[in-house]
């Protein structure tokens, strides 16, 4: 199925639309969350404006960065640096602030139903709203994570309470030397288990996760499922986006559903059994739950 060729993008009433997909989740025997970068954007971790200006005055008058996700990339010249600015950026988006409501809403929307979570997220909000650990897939990593950056073995190690401290004690765009992560095992730089080159972990907890979704999904097949499709974009579509279409045409009983401001578009294939709501996610949540 060639998403590209056989695009439907969907103008109908977002009320509607709203309706439709509550009646969908009434009726669905299980459902399916696949969610995106927008989801937590709409749960207010905005990576630029405000929240960025606030976060990190410093590195902004210094680079001229213009947001959290593009400045994660610059080469910072010492590991010092390069720690102050990941420890903050992990403390605000990990640890210390709080959704606003999104992720808790929609944990009340599947409170008590047969659901599984396959997220591209690596903030944790899911766990921290209240979802059940077992029924959540993190592919592309967490950012309580460290790994080797070789790596040398694949674990990863929780790095909570380093964090913390890197994110307390720096001073002048530096965090102290002696609380530069090395990896226990070999000695060399520890790095985040973030998904963004052939060296990411996937440690045993990762594969149990997947293991847990596969047989989900098989244990759903030719049920009444709903693909709840929230903020997932094009950057990898062959996660979430491509697999819940493809699903949704295999099974006859299934319906797609994708809530994505500017971005809510499904194949014609499968558009009698779509629902595709360009809106904001929050406004989507919120009217569900009244």
């Amino acid at each position: 199925m060639y998403l590209s060729r056989t695009t439907s993008i969907y103008t109908k009433d977002c009320s509607a639309e709203t309706e439709r997909l509550g009646e969908a989740l009434e009726a669905a025997e299980a459902v399916v969350i696949g969610a995106g970068a927008g989801l937590s954007a709409a749960a207010g971790f905005a990576y630029s404006g405000e929240r960025f200006e606030r976060s990190f005055p410093d590195f902004i008058e210094k680079y001229g960065f213009t947001d959290m996700y593009s400045a994660g990339f610059y080469p910072f010249e010492t590991p010092e640096e390069f720690w102050a600015y990941w420890s903050r950026y992990i403390f605000i988006n990990r640890y210390e602030d709080k959704e606003n409501g999104v992720y808790s809403k929609l944990f009340e929307l599947v409170r008590g139903r047969e659901y599984f979570v396959l997220t591209t997220n690596v903030d944790h909000q899911f766990q921290k709203a209240g979802f059940d650990k077992n029924r959540l897939f993190y592919t592309q990593g967490d950012y309580g994570l460290f790994q080797c950056s070789v790596p040398c073995r694949r674990e990863t190690y929780g790095n909570e309470t380093v964090i913390r401290r890197m994110a307390a004690e720096q001073k002048n765009m530096r965090v102290p030397s002696e609380l530069i992560p090395l990896c226990p095992n070999c000695g060399r730089p520890m790095t985040l288990n973030l998904r963004s080159d052939g060296k990411f972990v996937q440690d045993e907890g990762w594969y149990r996760a997947s293991e847990r979704y596969c047989g989900f999904i098989r244990r759903c097949e030719n049920k009444r499922v709903l693909f709840l499709e929230l903020g997932v974009g094009f950057n990898t579509p062959a996660i979430i986006k491509l697999p819940f279409i493809e699903m949704t045409a295999a099974n006859p009983n299934a319906v797609y559903a994708c809530v994505n401001k500017g971005e809510a578009l499904c194949p014609n294939e499968i558009a009698s059994r779509s629902i595709c709501i360009d809106a904001d996610i929050a406004a989507v949540i919120g009217s569900l739950l009244k």
